[in-house]
């Protein structure tokens, strides 16, 4: 069984990396290059957004 495909676009991901302070550790080496918590850290900050958003409607 293969990976499930990313809900964020790359961009999404990006600005997250920006937000979070991080986004120097994956341009200098990708995704693989940040810890566990930062990755735990996007995610929730992604699902904090999404639920603003739904809010809204």
């Amino acid at each position: 069984m293969g990976r499930k495909r990313g809900m964020l676009s790359e961009q999404a991901k990006y600005e997250l990396a920006k937000e979070l302070g991080f986004y120097n550790k994956v341009e200098q080496g990708g995704w693989g290059n940040i810890t566990s918590k930062q990755a735990g850290n996007m995610v929730k900050r992604a699902v904090e957004i999404a639920q603003n958003e739904l809010a809204k409607r």
